[in-house]
């Protein structure tokens, strides 16, 4: 039996809004950092920690 892997294209709403998280500046810009680093490293489209920014 093969495996079959579906794209998911990232939904640009859910990434703006956690974007719009009250937290403060260093904060987002750290998790968004190390969120996205995380997806380039894997070739994923999400970094395993959904709703922070960047995920």
């Amino acid at each position: 039996m093969t495996e079959h892997h579906h794209y998911v294209r990232p939904d640009m709403k859910a990434f703006a809004a956690n974007l719009r998280k009250p937290m403060p500046f260093w904060k987002k810009f750290w998790l968004f950092l190390r969120n996205n680093t995380k997806k380039i490293v894997t070739f994923s489209n999400c970094c395993g920690h959904p709703g922070e920014p960047g995920c």
